[in-house]
């Protein structure tokens, strides 16, 4: 994923882009960045935060860095912010989102007379570099930004800073958000509405699909009107979003609440069949409250997570590190622990590798039973839209595995039918497939449409294409 942040003063940006910036480290594992723009034209700064928080990295830039204007970023994969210079003049750019025809985007630009993009270590190309060559294809900026977003297959939103201001640009169907701040001193754009709370600025506006803004200390100027179609991404709520988050106005924390006591409503378990609820951190903490209110039984915490030096357990991106640091950050409490029948919950079921450990680690540390309870659907679909994962196959979401074994064959997407409806013998037979190989006493998934409730905006503005398939 990524996360965003951009301030325009009437006094030095600095502290408030750092301390912004910094708010977004939830979204992100790899790289920083920051660039200011002050009366030495443009600053930049970028640092691998891969073993080292952003804060650490930045502490000597951030101390010669000045400017009115500034902007700054958190990214799994590219390094960013990215300074430009082409016929627009130089400007600086972030963005946050996925490029499906990345190679498609390339061989036309090569075609048009581009001659050249730098490698990143992995072979790649940096998709913030792309973003920034579709641009320079037209004549001003915001035919640039237009044509970008109509040629883009996936998503994308993206902040780019010139002399004249921050251009705020929320992609086409609003699949990721952006919201604008106000204090008396200025403006500050973010992808996380909570980063800045504590700065001491106030909820401005929360720009629409494909909405194009400019922003300068003295207002915020609409260049292009919102869409009407929305497909903002579920998972923001379910796993993404920090607890203090909110989107489309609406809390994350409250979300799953909602979410975690739908789950116990339709549970068919009894509740003198479990003597403790307890979430995996930290995601699953809030869905497990919910669900302890709702079936009044005991939330109780039988591991502690150890956060002072790995603070993700999706950090690094190899996945067999992201294995085993998941497994070491969770510190067992033996007492609440042994001879218990836990309800366990997790945000989500992805590749199956990490909660099948955190199970077996809870029954060899005396647990009697584990009854899972995921907070979303089987997710059987990889994400065309969102950085949500790398996976290259379907074969690493552990339902599609599940299904193929069933079938005796590879099944194609079009081909799930009956693997969708939580109702049918298929769906149950996969379930059943999925436990046996986790190990669990019980499985049972939330259902779609209780989740897509627990959000509470109207279902047709919400993007579910992990779970059911369904596109724009």
């Amino acid at each position: 994923m990524g996360g965003f942040f951009a301030a325009t003063l009437k006094e030095d940006c600095v502290f408030d882009l750092f301390f912004g910036t910094d708010y977004h480290s939830h979204l992100g594992t790899r790289r920083g960045g920051l660039v200011v723009y002050g009366e030495n034209g443009f600053d930049r700064a970028i640092h691998n935060i891969e073993n080292s928080p952003f804060r650490t990295k930045f502490d000597a830039d951030v101390s010669r860095m000045k400017g009115n204007m500034g902007m700054g970023s958190i990214s799994d994969y590219e390094p960013q912010p990215l300074t430009v210079r082409s016929h627009h003049g130089t400007f600086a750019i972030t963005t946050v989102g996925k490029i499906s025809n990345k190679a498609e985007l390339l061989q036309k630009l090569f075609d048009n007379g581009t001659t050249q993009f730098m490698e990143m270590g992995d072979g790649d190309i940096n998709t913030t570099e792309l973003v920034a060559a579709l641009i320079n294809e037209k004549d001003n900026m915001i035919d640039g930004i237009r044509h970008a977003q109509d040629v883009i297959e996936g998503s994308m939103s993206m902040l780019i800073m010139t002399k004249r201001g921050i251009f705020c640009v929320r992609d086409k169907l609003g699949r990721t958000p952006l919201a604008i701040g106000k204090k008396d001193t200025g403006y500050c754009a973010s992808f996380e509405e909570f980063a800045y709370l504590n700065l001491g600025y106030e909820d401005y506006k929360n720009l629409g699909p494909g909405e194009i803004d400019i922003m300068t200390s003295d207002g915020v100027t609409v260049l292009a009107e919102p869409g009407k179609k929305m497909k903002i991404c579920t998972f923001l709520w379910v796993y993404y979003g920090y607890p203090a988050s909110s989107y489309e106005d609406i809390s994350v924390e409250a979300m799953r609440h909602r979410c975690g006591a739908a789950i116990a409503h339709r549970d068919t378990l009894k509740r003198e069949d479990v003597d403790i609820v307890a979430g995996v951190p930290d995601s699953g903490v809030a869905h497990a409250i919910g669900y302890s209110n709702e079936a009044r039984l005991p939330y109780s915490r039988p591991f502690i997570k150890y956060t002072p030096t790995w603070p993700r357990s999706f950090m690094p991106t190899i996945q067999t590190k992201r294995d085993f640091i998941a497994k070491m950050k969770l510190i067992p409490v033996p007492e609440l622990i042994k001879d218990k029948r836990i309800v366990l919950i997790d945000d989500s079921i992805v590749r199956g590798t990490q909660l099948a450990e955190k199970a077996k680690y809870l029954y060899s540390c005396g647990a009697k039973e584990i009854h899972v309870r995921p907070a979303c659907p089987p997710i059987l679909f990889g994400c065309k839209y969102l950085n949500f994962s790398r996976s290259r196959s379907a074969l690493e979401l552990i339902a599609r595995r599940a299904i193929d074994e069933l079938e005796g064959r590879h099944m194609e997407d079009d081909e799930l039918g009956d693997y969708l409806n939580p109702d049918s013998e298929k769906y149950q037979n996969m379930i059943e497939v999925i436990r046996k190989q986790q190990g669990y006493d019980t499985l049972q998934y939330n259902r779609l449409e209780d989740m897509l409730e627990s959000v509470g905006i109207p279902v047709e503005n919400l993007c579910t294409y992990c779970w059911d398939g369904k596109e724009e």
